[in-house]
C-alpha cells in the first residue's frame, strides 16, 4: 500500500492555495486534538497533522518536498535564502556609509532618533500591550470560534503593526552613534516576529507550548526595548 501523502494527510487537493491549506489544518487540529473532548481524538492522528502542516504548511518545505516526489533535485531553500540576506545587508551596509559620509553626525543622529527610533518603539508598544489581555480572554475557551477570531484579529493586526515598524526602521540608516539602539530595535523586531508567529501556530494546532513560547519572546522584546531606552537617554 502506497505510503499515505502530507496533502492526503490534511485531506487537500495537492493544487491547493496555502490558505486552504491553513484552514484545513486548523480544522482537522480542533477536531483531532487530544485536548478538544472529541470523539476522534486520536495522538497519532495530531501528530501526523501536524508532521504534515510543517512540510506543505511552508511555501518553501513545500516545494521542496513536491520536487522530491516528483525525483527533481531541488535547491536547498535555507541557503539560497542566507544568500540573498547577506546580499541584501551587504547593500544596506554600502548605503549607511554613504549616507553617513555626507551628512552631519548631529543632525542624522536627532533625525534617525525623531524618524525611526520614535516611530518604531512606539508601534513595539502597540503590539505588546494587549497580548496578556487577549490571552486571558482567548483561555476562557480556546476551541470556542468566536473567542479564536478575536484573538486572530488580534495577531493579524499585531503583523499589520510590524511591518509599519520595520518599513520605519528601513527608511533611513542609522548614524555611527546610535548603532547599539538601531541593534536593539532590529532584535526586537525579529523577536517580536518569530513571537507572532508562534502565537498564530497555537491558532491552528491549539498546543498551549505555543502560547509558553510567544509570551516568553514578546518578554525578551520588554527587557530589550527598556534596555534601547536607557542607550537613548544616554545620547541625548
Amino acid at each position: 500500500m502506497a505510503k499515505e501523502t502530507h496533502y492526503q494527510t490534511l485531506d487537500v487537493n495537492e493544487t491547493a492555495t496555502q490558505a486552504e491549506i491553513k484552514r484545513a489544518y486548523r480544522r482537522l487540529a480542533k477536531q483531532y486534538h487530544p485536548d478538544s473532548q472529541s470523539d476522534q481524538a486520536s495522538h497519532d492522528r495530531i501528530a501526523r497533522i501536524n508532521t504534515a502542516y510543517e512540510v506543505i504548511g511552508d511555501p518553501s518545505r513545500r516545494t521542496v518536498y513536491d520536487q522530491q516526489r516528483q525525483g527533481v533535485a531541488a535547491v536547498d531553500p535555507v541557503t539560497s535564502a542566507a544568500n540573498r540576506a547577506k546580499r541584501t545587508a551587504d547593500a544596506q551596509e554600502a548605503y549607511r556609509y554613504a549616507r553617513e559620509a555626507t551628512q552631519s553626525s548631529e543632525a542624522r543622529e536627532d533625525a534617525w532618533l525623531k524618524l525611526v527610533y520614535g516611530p518604531v518603539d512606539r508601534l513595539l508598544g502597540k503590539i505588546m500591550s494587549p497580548l496578556r489581555a487577549e490571552i486571558r480572554k482567548l483561555s476562557a475557551d480556546p476551541f470556542d470560534d468566536e473567542l479564536m477570531e478575536g484573538f486572530m484579529a488580534y495577531l493579524e493586526q499585531g503583523r499589520t503593526w510590524l511591518g509599519q515598524a520595520q518599513g520605519k526602521f528601513n527608511s533611513m540608516a542609522n548614524p555611527a552613534s546610535t548603532a547599539g539602539v538601531a541593534a536593539d530595535l532590529y532584535h526586537c523586531l525579529g523577536l517580536l516576529e518569530d513571537g507572532l508567529d508562534e502565537l498564530d501556530r497555537f491558532t491552528m494546532s491549539y498546543e498551549e507550548s505555543y502560547i509558553h513560547t510567544g509570551t516568553e519572546l514578546f518578554r525578551r522584546v520588554k527587557q530589550i526595548r527598556a534596555e534601547a531606552k536607557e542607550r537613548v537617554k544616554r545620547l541625548v
